[in-house]
């Protein structure tokens, strides 16, 4: 196979919410928890585990419910009628490490410029 090829196929693989997250040398210990924690349990939803899969739940970032800690971390323990609660299945430190690290994921961009992003990457694959 052509590295060029090669190298296609393994960017089409990487979600474009991991080449926006913060490198892992940037967290604190509380934050790297909670991205581990976040990988275990959140990303299957809250991110596209490829760029062609479908998303089922909102991208999470800083801004993600007004960029408030305290009602991020209800939503993760009570949950949502969409999404289940955590709150028997993570300690309250954890949460507060999932929200920590949430902090520090920045905010999507626009919706304009992710729109122009999909025109571009859909008239590259034909």
């Amino acid at each position: 196979m052509p590295r060029s090829v090669a190298f296609a196929l393994a960017l089409s693989a990487l979600s474009a919410d991991s080449l926006l997250a913060p490198p892992a040398a940037a967290l604190d210990d509380q934050q790297l928890t909670g991205m581990r924690l976040f990988n275990q349990s959140c990303r299957v939803c809250h991110t596209k585990p490829q760029l062609a899969s479908p998303q089922y739940g909102p991208l999470l970032s800083m801004e993600s419910l007004g960029g408030k800690a305290d009602v991020m971390h209800e939503v993760i323990s009570k949950g949502t009628p969409r999404m289940p609660g955590f709150r028997f299945h993570f300690e309250p430190a954890q949460i507060d490490a999932i929200v920590a690290y949430i902090k520090t994921i920045p905010a999507p961009q626009t919706p304009q410029a992710q729109s122009a992003g999909g025109r571009n990457n859909s008239r590259d694959a034909d």
